[in-house]
């Protein structure tokens, strides 16, 4: 079997980064170690790694509420994109059948470009 284990972002600033990433997940970081510069964060299992060496990249992260965690960040980071309806989940391929799923696009506190999603009863 295989799963997703580890996803990194880049991050210039990790107290920034902390405070962004705490704030967003609702949590504290689950590991720091600096040096070298590594911050985690626990996502079900998954590990978020925040570090400068890493690569451009770009997480989309599910939130209870798109346009509510929009609203929540507006002012502190750029909206890329407002919330918008994407698509309607008529089976689970993709997504929770009978849902229809919301996007965003925000920056991050390091300029990383974050996709935020959301699933909500079909109308």
């Amino acid at each position: 079997m295989t799963r997703l284990v580890q996803v990194a972002l880049r991050a210039t600033d990790l107290d920034r980064a902390a405070a962004f990433y705490g704030e967003l997940l609702g949590m504290a970081p689950t590991g720091r170690f600096d040096p070298p510069g590594l911050l985690f964060f626990d996502l079900d299992g998954t590990r978020l790694l925040l570090e400068g060496a890493a690569p451009p990249s770009m997480l989309y992260l599910e939130v209870p509420d798109v346009r509510r965690a929009v609203e929540a960040l507006r002012g502190r980071t750029e909206v890329v994109t407002e919330p918008h309806e994407i698509f309607t989940h008529e089976d689970d391929t993709l997504g929770p059948a009978g849902t229809t799923e919301w996007q965003a696009f925000v920056l991050d506190s390091e300029g990383n470009t974050l996709g935020l999603v959301g699933f909500e009863p079909s109308a």
